[in-house]
């Protein structure tokens, strides 16, 4: 039996690398989903691939209180309830140190990985109670355990994600709700392409490409690569799933190795 038969699925990024291979993962594995972004058209095409009789779509804010609870109600009207959130949606926010950092953008990225995940949990836990439980599946970073230079807001935003999962487990336990975390390491997505531009970008050396940052940071992680989406998207189907029935208040890193080193 496929690992989510019967099960229905909230998914938020749902459009960005590890959002689309994971509503692929859990429709593979009989998952009804509701899948949730900002842009419409790139939500219609996931959903259409994965087909419209296992999943459907919320064009949705997830820092938005009104359309959080707009979007869970949908997946109770469409499906008849929820038994996983996967609260995946994030952005990687400016390269700048402190003194030079946006304030506009540090406050986006906070409401964006912080308060739309809160709100994704406020909402989708009444919801599952009465389905007897559920799994909380929340997306944060290798940068949720350690620290690097330039990104202050991503880096807090990934650790705080961290002391609202451990608040949420110890709070839906009773309920049979479990509550986890993912941590990847860098991955092949828009989001780190974006990140090295931008770290090239700060650079006054002219003479450093995109490449040779990919090349070193690859270096720094022990199996010397970045990940698939793919790789992170089973580690979520392994928490969403029953098969980790007995795991809540977890940090599950996806990282290649790089947290055992400690970089």
């Amino acid at each position: 039996m496929a690992r989510l038969d019967g099960k229905v699925a909230l998914i938020t990024g749902a459009t960005g690398g590890i959002g689309r291979a994971a509503s692929r993962l859990f429709a593979d594995e009989g998952a009804r989903l509701t899948l949730v972004d900002l842009d419409e058209s790139a939500l219609r095409e996931v959903a259409q691939s994965i087909g419209e009789d296992r999943a459907s779509y919320v064009s949705a804010d997830v820092t938005s209180a009104e359309q959080t609870q707009a979007y869970v109600q949908a997946a109770v009207d469409r499906w008849g309830g929820v038994d996983v959130l996967l609260a995946n949606a994030g952005i990687e926010g400016s390269i700048s140190p402190i003194p030079d950092y946006p304030l506009d953008v540090f406050d986006r990225v906070m409401a964006v990985n912080v308060r739309g995940v809160w709100l994704g949990i406020k909402y989708v836990v009444p919801v599952m109670r009465e389905r007897g439980g559920g799994s909380i599946v929340i997306t944060s970073s290798t940068a949720g355990i350690g620290a690097g230079p330039d990104m202050s807001a991503y880096t807090t935003s990934k650790h705080a994600v961290i002391g609202l999962m451990r608040t949420a487990a110890m709070e839906g336990a009773a309920s049979g709700i479990r509550v986890n975390t993912v941590n990847p390491a860098p991955i092949e997505t828009r989001m780190m392409r974006s990140i090295e531009e931008m770290r090239v970008a700060a650079l006054d050396d002219s003479d450093i490409t995109v490449e040779q940052t990919y090349r070193a940071t690859s270096a720094r992680i022990p199996l010397g690569r970045y990940g698939n989406p793919e790789e992170v998207a089973r580690m979520m189907l392994f928490l969403g799933s029953d098969d980790s029935s007995f795991c809540t208040g977890g940090v599950y890193m996806v990282d290649g190795g790089r947290s055992a080193g400690g970089r």
